[in-house]
């Protein structure tokens, strides 16, 4: 299929920008979609299937209505995940709209919508998957977003305290300040919904709370929302302990890649115990990320895709 079309009345600056530097979005666009993509000044001509020439021509025409400004690689790898995503896309609900700093923040892909609406109808929910997914950042903005609304009284983040296939040593400095680098990932989500100062304030006034795992047995915790990231190194007793946390108005997330387990060998992951025991109980729901709903860089599909090919191959064995 030939798809053909010109952006009359376009500024050099906007074509520019829409093309990006040596034609590098319009590259990106034909090499993501596998379409051939040419141009002379503003008349675009896209020749590939069908359905990914459409696609290709949809992704142009967002770019166009942004291309005021220089348009960012992130922006235009969003719009790929979309674009790439459409196809398969069956009908969600209408685009959830979180109470945040970013006021861009929406689901890219139908997976991600799907995440948000399981965290929001149940009181535990499970997101599973490949780094770059969005699973602990959507987590985090549901919680922030709870908050905000009333819907509960604080929010509590914990990550188990393992080492990721390397000795650390000895930390200096106080408690806080040992259990910081391995709760660092959360921090960052935080600053960036809510901003440095807020967060301060909010940990101050005890409406925020991160933690390691270990700080949390023995509480029961009422009226909030609950974050348990990087499961798949929890074991299956700290799993079992956190899961019963759980208290009367209070809503939970477990999220984990368990192809990245750092346990040690023969150890149990506790994420992966977890989706066998709780297959089936009513109230949990469960979102299976894949490569497709990556939102980073292009380049970590390819590389969450090459290690997954192995991993079918050789059992998961280096």
């Amino acid at each position: 299929m030939v798809l053909q079309h010109e952006f009359e009345e376009m500024g050099n600056d906007a074509l520019a920008h829409l093309c990006g530097e040596l034609d590098a979005h319009l590259k990106g666009i034909a090499s993501a979609l596998g379409v051939r993509l040419t141009r002379r000044q503003a008349k675009f001509r896209i020749e590939g299937p069908a359905a990914a020439a459409r696609s290709a021509l949809d992704v142009l025409q967002r770019l166009q209505a942004l291309a005021h400004r220089p348009i960012a690689p992130e922006t235009l790898q969003l719009l790929l995940v979309q674009a790439g995503a459409q196809p398969a896309a069956a009908p969600t609900a209408p685009t959830l709209t979180l109470h945040t700093r970013r006021h861009d923040l929406a689901a890219r892909t139908p997976n991600q919508q799907a995440y948000l609406n399981r965290i929001l109808s149940n009181d535990l929910s499970l997101g599973v998957g490949p780094a770059g997914t969005g699973k602990t950042y959507l987590a985090v903005a549901c919680a922030v977003d709870a908050l905000e609304r009333h819907q509960v009284q604080r929010i509590v983040l914990t990550r188990p305290a393992v080492e990721a296939g390397e000795r650390l040593g000895f930390l200096p400095g106080d408690l806080a300040q040992k259990v910081d680098p391995y709760l660092r990932p959360l921090f960052d989500a935080l600053y960036d919904l809510m901003g440095f100062e807020k967060v301060n304030r909010a940990q101050e006034k005890g409406l925020l709370e991160v933690a390691p795992l270990a700080f949390m047995r023995g509480r029961t915790l009422n009226h909030a929302f609950v974050i348990l990231d990087e499961a798949q190194n929890t074991t299956p007793e700290q799993m079992k302990m956190f899961l019963t946390r759980i208290g009367f108005g209070s809503r939970a997330v477990v999220t984990g890649d368990t192809s990245q387990v750092d346990l040690p060998r023969g150890v149990t992951s506790g994420l992966i115990d977890a989706l066998q025991v709780l297959d089936g109980v009513e109230g949990i729901g469960l979102t299976r990320f894949t490569r497709a709903d990556v939102v980073r860089h292009p380049l970590v599909g390819r590389i969450v895709e090459a290690y997954d090919r192995r991993a079918a191959t050789t059992g998961g064995r280096p």
